[in-house]
């Protein structure tokens, strides 16, 4: 991996893992000075991170190709091994370097429910997919989320939602096209050839775009975590499928200003042509998980035996099985919406794509009060996509198929 790219959590540029920069920890060695923090400008351009921190400086030249574990401060004499984005300079997990680090993106049109569905998903990673496969899950870096710490974004986000039983508004639109992601790292035990058993660590970084953000092309090619992405996570808002209005009943208060998912899957497809320089006779190679959020408002119309209302067996592995299967009954339902040109798109442009259909909530919330059902947050398949994803990565293992 040493000899490879990989993105950085925190700005998204592509970064050598073997000649990553250190940051000083502000300790200084006997009879120095110590360092002064102040804020990086390199930093705040690239993250919007504004907050002094403690100064980074590049590896002493080497002709060891592993890099450096541990470097001393040029301006104190300390001796540190916190490394840091050479780009960004933003400290990076103490793995990083080792790891496997897909980046995923998360995009999506307005109204299409990201905020809460990350909210989600981030929950259950932390509280129920870890003990499905014995991984620690835990949050990495100084911000969360643009929250400003871990505290408010807990406070902020998932509080609000599983203690509070209240909706939040929605994600404000970038400031200067930039907002600080979630970044969490996975930690799970594996076993070798051997017998032996290893630990394994991917960082995770969820960078929740604004709806708001994706209504020009112009913004959406602006946008470095869309073309850094190893694999993306798209949720397309199911209340604008065409045939929906007449088959469900469509709260008023969720019929706001939105864009057909169509046009916001024409916007990324073009973006990531761009970006890659994807040949007109090319398919685009990163996988993209297409989400439909909301799928509980659909639970009177699909009936109680509908196979998308099964959840498939659980195990310390993506089920590719019922992947499949689920794939292929939304592809009818798209169909029966009279929306099956979201699927000619995909077929047409990506090479690996599945579709997922999820509930972040568990039921329909009240809109006009912004609030949970009374029988609190019940979230419905949230993790099979990013599990599909990291199954793609082979970080996790595969079953059926």
């Amino acid at each position: 991996m040493l000899g490879s790219t990989v993105a950085c959590p925190y700005c998204y540029n592509r970064i050598n893992p073997g000649k990553l920069h250190f940051q000083c920890t502000g300790r200084a060695a006997p009879g120095r000075d110590r360092c002064v923090k102040s804020v990086d400008q390199d930093r705040q351009r690239l993250t919007g991170y504004a907050a002094p921190a403690w100064p980074t400086f590049p590896p002493p030249e080497s002709r060891n190709p592993l890099g450096q574990r541990v470097a001393q401060c040029p301006d104190c004499g300390v001796d540190t091994g916190v490394r840091a984005c050479p780009v960004c300079h933003t400290p990076l997990p103490a793995n990083f370097a080792e790891s496997r680090s897909p980046l995923i993106g998360m995009v999506g049109g307005k109204n299409s429910g990201k905020t809460v569905y990350t909210t989600v998903l981030v929950h259950e990673l932390r509280h129920n997919v870890r003990r499905r496969f014995a991984a620690d899950v835990s949050f990495a870096g100084d911000q969360q989320g643009d929250a400003g710490s871990l505290g408010n974004w807990l406070k902020l986000y998932e509080r609000s939602l599983f203690d509070q039983n209240m909706l939040f508004e929605s994600t404000a639109a970038a400031r200067d096209g930039l907002k600080v992601p979630l970044v969490l790292q996975w930690r799970q035990p594996k076993r070798g050839k051997l017998g032996r058993t290893t630990h394994s660590t991917t960082t995770l970084s969820f960078y929740d775009a604004p709806g708001e953000d994706m209504t020009t092309q112009e913004f959406v090619n602006g946008q470095a975590y869309l073309g850094s992405a190893d694999g993306l996570i798209v949720l397309l808002d199911p209340f604008e499928l065409p045939g929906a209005h007449d088959r469900i009943a469509v709260p008023d208060a969720a019929r706001r200003e939105t864009e057909p998912p169509l046009t916001v899957l024409n916007r990324i497809t073009e973006m990531l042509r761009l970006t890659h320089g994807v040949k007109a006779s090319k398919r685009i190679t990163i996988p993209i998980a297409v989400v439909f959020s909301k799928i509980d408002a659909f639970y009177k119309m699909l009936g109680d035996d509908h196979p998308l209302l099964t959840k498939p067996q659980a195990g310390a592995f993506y089920n590719e099985t019922a992947g499949q299967d689920t794939d292929e009954h939304i592809r009818a339902l798209l169909t029966d919406l009279d929306a099956d040109d979201i699927d000619s798109h995909l077929r047409s442009h990506y090479k690996q794509f599945r579709y997922f259909a999820v509930s972040s909530l568990g039921a329909e919330p009240d809109y006009r009060k912004q609030q949970v059902d009374a029988g609190g947050v019940r979230p419905f398949r949230v993790d099979e996509p990013l599990l599909w994803l990291l199954g793609m990565f082979k970080i996790i293992e595969r079953s059926g198929g």
